[in-house]
């Protein structure tokens, strides 16, 4: 099977400009792509983790990756999928953003001389001259097209700002700086930005000829990837800081029974065959399967002993004689307690269990939380400094969710 054929065999591509063509230069491993990433935290998310899965698999077949980090783009905000304006973020925090992404991303793509590169488009679109670029670029743009574009539908009734509407001249302008200066002559992204994408191969068509090879793929990166990004407390990150690696771990471990093939084939690195075999499993061997997905996505992003740690973790609650060690762990000083004690809201805000003491007190008088076992029906219950002192207590969160307090 062939490096493209094994990609759409994953799953992973949704339309292409020149299949053909496309397909040639990724097995010969002549594409040298390009996929950018929004600085718009200080953490990437499983959101992007398939876009990070797709480089890593193009370059081990001898193609050469772009990281385009947007601290140009950032500056605007890609309205796709949006029906608000994004905050517009400071210079300072978006280049702390751009910083936190490079670390990450080392994680799964190989950079050095001949192999993946990391650029930042603030390094050209920052420079550019407003009038010239109207002159340049702007008149291979017809306003009748942009505004039928997919990216700009969700906004077109709630009001679309002229400044997200430059947004497509930008990203666009992007893969043509990236095509003269770098030898890029392929960009990816999910199906939301296909319209951003096809502006950029029109421009280098337009600007340099039609005999430019530009060639655009889009794979259901985005849609699908914010899709399993989402979860009833907000993204899942790559942090380890923002989402621990047993967070995570359970994440995956708990998507549905129809989801699971699909993340192996899309996420993992195991052969196609063995996955393919896992299609007949039902019942418990389901159960397997996501713990093997769980368990190599969590290798992938934290390294191998976080995973095993993870795992034991798991074990230790759901079935019993594993390591509670891992389990994760909030330590209370005396400081945090009022008069020797601690209520359940405060201690469930605290713990990260819930974003706020009115979410908290929803949780519990909807019966979604238990103490060591025992359900929490009133708000105001408290928990003194001999309770957590010790082994401590146990929080869960509905059926799957753990953590471990102590004094």
């Amino acid at each position: 099977m062939t490096c493209y054929e094994e990609l759409k065999a994953r799953g992973l591509i949704a339309q292409v400009t020149n299949e053909e063509e496309i397909s040639k230069m990724i097995n010969e491993g002549k594409a040298v792509f390009y996929i950018g990433f929004d600085p718009t935290a200080d953490s990437l998310h499983v959101g992007h983790f398939m876009a990070l899965c797709l480089m890593k698999r193009l370059q081990m077949a001898g193609n050469r990756p772009i990281a385009l980090i947007g601290g140009g783009t950032g500056y605007i905000g890609d309205p796709s999928g949006r029906t608000d304006m994004r905050n517009m973020m400071t210079p300072e925090t978006i280049q702390h953003n751009c910083d936190c992404f490079k670390k990450q991303m080392e994680r799964f793509i190989e950079f050095g001389e001949g192999k993946a590169m990391m650029v930042n488009n603030a390094d050209w679109l920052l420079k550019l001259n407003y009038i010239e670029l109207l002159r340049d670029v702007g008149a291979c743009f017809s306003v009748n097209n942009m505004l039928r574009a997919k990216c700009y539908e969700q906004r077109m009734e709630k009001g679309l700002s002229f400044l997200e509407f430059n947004y497509m001249i930008m990203q666009s302008y992007d893969f043509y700086y990236l095509f003269q200066h770098y030898g890029c002559n392929m960009q990816f992204g999910g199906d939301d930005q296909w319209s951003n994408m096809l502006g950029g191969t029109e421009l280098i068509r337009r600007k340099l000829g039609k005999d430019a090879h530009a060639m655009t793929i889009t794979l259901l990166l985005n849609s699908e990837g914010k899709k399993m990004g989402k979860t009833a407390k907000g993204a899942v990150w790559l942090d380890p800081n923002k989402t621990s690696p047993y967070e995570f771990y359970q994440y995956w471990r708990n998507v549905g029974d129809g989801d699971v093939l699909r993340c192996l084939r899309m996420l993992t690195f195991l052969p196609m065959e063995e996955i393919d075999a896992m299609d007949q499993w039902e019942g418990s061997q389901l159960n397997r399967a996501k713990e093997i997905l769980a368990f190599e996505l969590t290798k992938l992003v934290h390294g191998e002993e976080e995973a095993e740690k993870a795992q034991q973790a798991a074990k230790a609650l759901f079935v019993g004689g594993g390591d509670m060690s891992n389990v994760p762990t909030t330590v209370l000083s005396q400081d945090e307690l009022a008069d020797g004690a601690i209520g359940i809201l405060d201690l469930m805000v605290r713990c990260g269990l819930a974003p706020s003491k009115k979410e908290a007190r929803r949780l519990v008088e909807q019966g979604g939380v238990t103490v060591n076992e025992e359900k929490v029906t009133d708000p105001n219950t408290g928990y003194t400094a001999a309770q957590l002192s010790g082994e401590g207590l146990m929080v869960r969160k509905g059926k799957k969710v753990f953590h471990k307090v102590q004094l």
